[in-house]
């Protein structure tokens, strides 16, 4: 998870905004497993090689996601092409990745107390508990053009509140390019019924809790699996 300078007076709002995945309205919502199996990615889509791990999980995703991505990659108007960058995350990556999240507001913000720190680290990474990369129900990707040049989102996959000043929000003031890049993405995977966490514009999802949340339906599909 990279590093950079931040303000350290923006103590970021946990009253207001989107509804975050460590609600209780999130949290809450039961798991109806379908057991669709866990599928490469890499074949079947552009992927992204920066986050790669050992046993290539980064490349997974279940498969009722993947063909849904399949679909909304030929719905992109010509010159716009998915670019999948992490996908399915080990339960021990994910709490890493939480946790050093969390130090680092506690470093920068140290009047918050834990469970504010809790919440506000969900802004940008899932709970352990709920968390939808582990069930490969989440997906980081981003646009590039056909030479594989990522195109202009208003800021880099990944990059946290702190880091872009809020820039990372999907609905954030950003550049015109980088706000029709977005809609186009937007536009593509809504159509196949994926859902977007509103902290980042690069990270959506099926089958999971927050989906259910939004889509109000009954229960999540997917549930934390192993590769």
């Amino acid at each position: 998870m990279p590093n950079s300078s931040r303000d350290r007076s923006a103590v970021p709002s946990l009253t207001e905004g989107p509804v975050l995945i460590s609600d209780p309205r999130v949290t809450s919502i039961a798991v109806d497993e379908c057991g669709d199996k866990l599928s490469d990615v890499r074949g079947r889509l552009r992927v992204d090689g920066r986050l790669a791990d050992p046993d290539g999980a980064y490349a997974h995703l279940r498969e009722g996601l993947l063909v849904r991505l399949e679909e909304a990659q030929e719905l992109l108007p010509a010159g716009f092409n998915l670019v999948v960058v992490e996908g399915y995350r080990p339960p021990k990556l994910q709490t890493k990745y939480f946790e050093e999240y969390k130090d680092e507001l506690r470093a920068t913000f140290p009047h918050m107390s834990d469970a504010e720190l809790h919440v506000a680290a969900s802004r940008y990474v899932s709970p352990i508990e709920v968390a939808p990369h582990t069930a490969g129900a989440a997906v980081d990707l981003t646009l590039c053009d056909d030479d594989g040049v990522e195109l202009d989102m208003g800021t880099a996959v990944n990059a946290t509140p702190e880091q872009s000043g809020g820039a990372c929000y999907t609905d954030a003031p950003v550049g015109a390019e980088a706000r029709h890049n977005r809609e186009v993405l937007r536009t593509a995977l809504e159509a196949v019924g994926l859902v977007n966490y509103p902290t980042e514009w690069w990270h959506w999802s099926y089958g999971d809790r927050y989906w259910a949340m939004v889509r109000r339906a009954p229960a999540a599909l997917y549930g934390p699996v192993e590769l």
